[in-house]
């Protein structure tokens, strides 16, 4: 059972993840979003299961008709292409958290490496449904390398610097909040 503290963390990053969806910059097909900074601050400072949940709960929430998504929201979205980068957030929120919960010292490097595994997870995942959508359920058929171009490789820069200044964040505040006496992910998790 989740305690009270817990609730409200992951409702907060689940706040912050809707939040990033509408701080966008528009490129063809995949939008450039905070999205991913928010998914990754979740796993990080809160844990593999924390942060999951977090993201689990901004995307059910999206599903049942609230428009949190960066085009809306419903049911209906798991038809959008863009959708397997959702669930890439969730994969990606767990790794992410289950690594950082057994580095011994959180210093920008390793937070960088944690968080650009994130990403490959969230690309990867988002790649293979856009795939499938275009190419099973669409009349849009789209070869794989453009697929990987608008999927990856057009949002890779900004992605990159993303990460890093996700890294940068991290690892500044988690040491901040350790010290004040809250738990990071080591004891919120259990």
């Amino acid at each position: 059972m989740l305690k009270v503290k817990n609730v409200i963390l992951v409702s907060l990053f689940a706040a912050l993840t809707a939040i990033g969806a509408f701080i966008k910059i528009p490129i063809p097909y995949v939008p450039f979003t905070l999205q991913f900074m928010f998914c990754a601050l979740s796993a990080i400072l809160l844990g593999g299961r924390m942060g999951a949940l977090s993201q689990l709960v901004y995307v059910i929430t999206g599903l049942i008709g609230i428009p949190i998504f960066t085009e809306g929201g419903g049911f209906s979205y798991i038809f959008k292409p863009t959708f397997g980068f959702l669930i890439g957030f969730i994969v990606a929120a767990y790794f992410m958290g289950k690594i950082t919960e057994r580095v011994k010292k959180v210093i920008v490097i390793k937070i960088f490496l944690i968080v650009f595994l994130g990403l490959i997870i969230v690309d990867v995942l988002g790649l293979i449904h856009m795939y499938l959508i275009y190419n099973v359920f669409s009349s849009q058929v789209k070869n794989i390398k453009w697929i990987i171009y608008y999927g990856f490789i057009l949002g890779f820069p900004e992605d990159l610097v993303l990460t890093l200044i996700t890294s940068i964040v991290a690892a500044r505040v988690y040491p901040v909040l350790k010290k004040i006496g809250f738990n990071t992910n080591k004891t919120i998790a259990n």
